[in-house]
């Protein structure tokens, strides 16, 4: 370009230039013209942007329109620029040179598969997480090449059917939670708690309360919120809970007084993170509105509310909407995810805005977030209906009351609601019988998957617990499978506690257990079969854990590489 007298706003980069050029306007009428998307910054800039798909023939189309064709020789041959040519070795570990065929390749990653408890092989019981079905129906939109392929600042123009499922996904999201309006931008529930509390914030900013910074977070809620309160410029402020698990609303008065005239916000999480139902939601909501406070509700669990009740019409005034959990995106391993949030309508104005303007309170880079994930979500709700959710959400406080109910008798069950219930998930207390056999919730995580069973959720939000959500993706077939597999660990700890077996040596503190054991020589003073086969089912459907249980904490405190030695990157 330089060569060809445009003048380049800088000449550092790296998939991307923008032209210093008073011809900007009719340069991008031409690439219209030819199907190429250039984007016009202003009437004197114009940026291009490629990547690993642009061609040979898309850069001389590209050059043509900027008066280049004579030459394209160039490109018959290209040679790199001098001082780029990479003359270290690259891509040395094995990985990348064993499977160069498309057999050996799927046999590669079905190896991969093999070593994972996923989905298509039993539960997956963590609560919180919300670890449930992602169809294959709702799975398919997001290959078509009409939404996996546009570039996130397309043309309007060139996204009528994505403005349309945008359109649809916001008043649907609008009509579940009772809000006012939407945005689909933040990439993730804890993005979009921070989106939510900007718009709170830009709020008293409006009214000329900008001193308003005190947030209020019930000590029951997600590590997120008070991150994501500090990350707004928030002061965090903790309000305990009593001993059902709900907020303690004399604590929340006291507190709400104390620091009325400064007060922003409270972060509530509706059903709470000890899995019940706050049942003074409405009290909670009034006593921080009455002292000029916003509600921030917490939607990681509206999975246990959609098609039940509305946080819009409880009180709440944003709320972020887990789509990567409540409405089927694949949740877990980092992504992708999406949190959308919902406003009452005094919050609309406040909701995150073009991320290309200044000062407009956006929190990704592109208006839409994770957009090309978003068909799953418009077709679960498509699909089911009104009717179809409501009884998804009902299903899955079923599944977690008939788990409650079940393993009552050998778990205590921590939390529950006034009537003796829990919402969608339950915890189990495991400290009792850690304080009479030695056994943690660690050994019961570990001996589960000699059971064929990813764990529910470790030690979250209570220590020495564990919380269990079944979904409402799960027969009752397979949740009688995972609760046989709970009471068969508790009539193994029993077995230690009565002295039966060893404190030390026994098949929960040596879980799991692998097929190289199995084959090898045995030196545990349990059989084969107590160890691998504890309950008969597993004898048709046997899941071997590839590896034995590793030191969790060592592991966070010291990090290392599994790769192939350093010394083989010479």
């Amino acid at each position: 370009m330089s060569d060809a007298g445009f003048e380049l706003a800088s000449t550092q980069f790296f998939d991307t230039i923008t032209i210093n050029t008073d011809k900007a306007q009719a340069l991008f009428k031409q690439a219209q013209e030819k199907n190429i998307n250039l984007r016009l910054l202003n009437d004197n800039q114009l940026t291009i942007a490629m990547d690993e798909t642009t061609t040979t023939e898309d850069l001389k189309s590209l050059l043509a329109i900027f008066g280049q064709g004579s030459t394209l020789s160039c490109f018959d041959k290209v040679e790199p620029c001098h001082g780029q040519v990479r003359e270290s070795v690259f891509l040395t570990h094995p990985v990348f040179s064993l499977h160069h065929s498309e057999t050996e390749m799927m046999r590669y990653l079905k190896r991969l598969e093999n070593k994972d408890i996923a989905l298509n092989h039993s539960m997956i019981a963590l609560g919180s997480c919300t670890m449930k079905l992602n169809a294959a129906t709702q799975m398919y939109p997001i290959s078509l090449p009409g939404f996996s392929k546009l570039h996130p600042y397309a043309p309007a123009t060139q996204t009528q059917g994505y403005q349309q499922l945008f359109k649809d996904l916001e008043h649907a999201l609008c009509e579940i939670t009772g809000y006012d309006a939407v945005s689909l931008q933040p990439n993730a529930g804890s993005q979009g708690e921070f989106a939510g509390l900007l718009a709170i914030h830009a709020y008293h900013q409006s009214r000329g309360d900008a001193h308003r910074n005190i947030c209020l977070i019930p000590s029951s809620a997600h590590g997120t919120n008070p991150a994501s309160a500090v990350m707004a410029g928030m002061k965090v402020v903790i309000v305990k809970c009593d001993e059902s698990g709900n907020i303690s609303v004399d604590d929340l008065q006291e507190k709400a007084q104390k620091h009325a005239d400064n007060l922003a916000a409270i972060m509530v999480t509706y059903p709470s993170t000890h899995g019940v139902f706050e049942v003074q939601i409405q009290k909670i909501c009034d006593i921080i509105h009455t002292r000029g406070g916003q509600v921030y509700l917490d939607g990681a669990n509206l999975n246990a509310m959609v098609g039940i009740t509305r946080m819009g019409e409880f009180g709440a005034d944003v709320s972020h909407i887990n789509l990567h959990k409540t409405f089927a995106i694949p949740h877990g391993g980092g992504g992708p995810g999406m949190g959308p949030i919902g406003v009452k309508a005094h919050l609309a104005q406040f909701l995150p805005g073009d991320p290309l303007v200044k000062d407009s309170n956006a929190v990704s880079a592109a208006m839409y977030g994770s957009a090309s994930i978003l068909p799953i979500s418009w077709s679960y709700i498509k699909l089911l209906g009104k009717h179809g959710m409501q009884r998804s959400t009902e299903i899955a406080i079923v599944s977690a009351n008939y788990i409650a109910t079940e393993l009552k008798d050998h778990f205590p069950i921590l939390y529950r609601g006034d009537q003796g219930m829990v919402a969608h998930e339950c915890i189990i207390d495991i400290r009792p019988l850690k304080d009479e056999s030695g056994i943690t919730e660690e050994d019961i995580a570990k001996r589960l998957m000699d059971y064929g069973f990813h764990s529910p959720t470790m030690s979250f939000p209570v220590s020495g617990t564990l919380m269990i959500e079944p979904t409402e993706s799960e027969s009752k077939r397979e949740i009688d499978r995972f609760i046989t597999a709970m009471v068969s660990i508790y009539n193994e700890i029993q077995n230690v506690i009565s002295g039966k077996w060893d404190r030390e040596n026994n098949p929960l503190k040596n879980a799991p257990h692998t097929a190289h054991e199995m084959s090898g020589e045995w030196n545990y003073p349990y059989t084969r079969t107590q160890a691998l086969y504890p309950v008969e089912s597993l004898v048709a459907n046997k899941y071997f854990p590839p590896v034995k249980r590793i030191d969790n904490v060592y592991g966070d405190r010291n990090l290392f590489c599994s790769c192939i030695t350093t010394e083989d990157f010479k």
